[in-house]
């Protein structure tokens, strides 16, 4: 019974030592290989769809649907890079109004200064003056922090690492969806019958959760989508479609989402000096940040499965661990974990 027990902690101990191996090591820089292979998983409805509609052999729906998800995804990427690039061009013409404006608003400012104290001790008007100087100061330092020559170079040095991994990405999703069939079959020849019952729940509950959450992830863009437009349509017109549609794509990144976007808008407003407009979005960005708070953990829990504070504390805890694909890996361990204790797989049922 002894040397039972220590093989199984012995066993248990290895296992666990090579988890985190892989999460700490291989995990990191395997990035695009396993986006790549939960992508054809996702696709594989549509190829197993297309093949039985048209009567298609599998290699030439997989290439078919591979080829429609390709050029999908370059069209989103050429919209939005151009509606970026426009806009940048914009600002760029804008410069020196803006450049005047704030010449214009500083003069404001420290006239408004001298008169304020003019009967001011000498003393409180240094103090004033240093206290200025100060906050003036960290402002610059704020905005150099973002942009500046190594942030510049640190993005353009990425731009070829970003191209090499997306390449990587493509010709992998193109094997896994012409192999996907061929590695389960392989798989499932490695397990026993009643192991591969418990494997076969599984991955059916684990394809109902990405299905879940990328439904969940939907349905609270296309919320989010909704208010923007209204918000802008009252707040910025002439702005409000391409924005909110801008706002939408970005915000399928988990975390941050439309604050990206909206957070410099408003920053740069209240810099300008429109102040007026300036707290119109930063309105609008708390509202969207609340909103997405508060119904993404509900919609998604409903959606894969989870109570919204399990799916909370799953996130969160996955952020913390792993960072922004933590957002999906916390939630996805949770899942993996429930679903090998309801098939059996892992037994836990101890009282204390």
């Amino acid at each position: 019974m002894s040397k039972w027990l220590n093989k199984r902690i012995f066993t248990t101990v290895i296992v666990i030592a090579v988890l985190i191996v892989i999460s700490v090591y291989i995990l990191p820089i395997s990035i695009p290989l396993i986006i790549a292979l939960l992508t054809a998983i996702f696709l594989e409805p549509l190829v197993t769809f297309v093949q039985n509609r048209f009567k298609w052999h599998r290699k030439t729906s997989v290439i078919t649907v591979f080829i429609f998800f390709v050029l999908a995804v370059s069209g989103i990427l050429y919209w939005t890079v151009t509606q970026l690039i426009g806009r940048i061009i914009q600002f760029t013409k804008m410069v020196p109004d803006y450049a005047n404006s704030l010449t214009e608003m500083w003069n404001e400012v420290q006239s408004f200064f001298l008169r304020s104290t003019e009967d001011m001790p000498v003393e409180v008007v240094s103090s004033i003056e240093t206290e200025l100087a100060s906050f003036l100061e960290g402002i610059r330092d704020w905005f150099l922090t973002i942009v500046n020559y190594d942030t510049v170079t640190n993005l353009l040095t990425g731009i070829p690492t970003f191209l090499v991994s997306f390449i990587v990405f493509l010709i992998a999703l193109f094997l896994f969806m012409l192999e996907l069939l061929n590695l389960k079959e392989l798989l499932f020849k490695r397990l026993k019958e009643s192991t591969a019952e418990k494997v076969r729940f599984m991955a059916a509950r684990l394809n109902h959760v990405i299905f879940g959450f990328l439904k969940a992830q939907f349905l609270v863009s296309v919320l989010i989508f909704i208010v923007t437009l209204i918000g802008l349509l009252i707040i910025i017109p002439e702005y409000a479609v391409p924005m909110s549609l801008f706002i939408w794509l970005i915000d399928f990144i988990p975390i941050l989402g439309s604050i990206i976007v909206l957070a410099p808008w408003f920053i740069y407003q209240f810099i300008i000096g429109n102040v007026v407009l300036g707290t119109k979005l930063a309105i609008l960005a708390l509202i969207l940040l609340v909103i997405r708070r508060t119904v993404e953990p509900k919609v998604m829990g409903t959606q894969i499965g989870l109570s919204p504070l399990a799916t909370l504390i799953a996130m969160y805890i996955g952020l913390q661990l792993f960072g922004f694909l933590g957002f999906f890996i916390g939630p996805l361990i949770v899942i993996l974990f429930t679903s090998a204790r309801e098939s059996g797989m892992i037994k836990v049922d101890f009282k204390i």
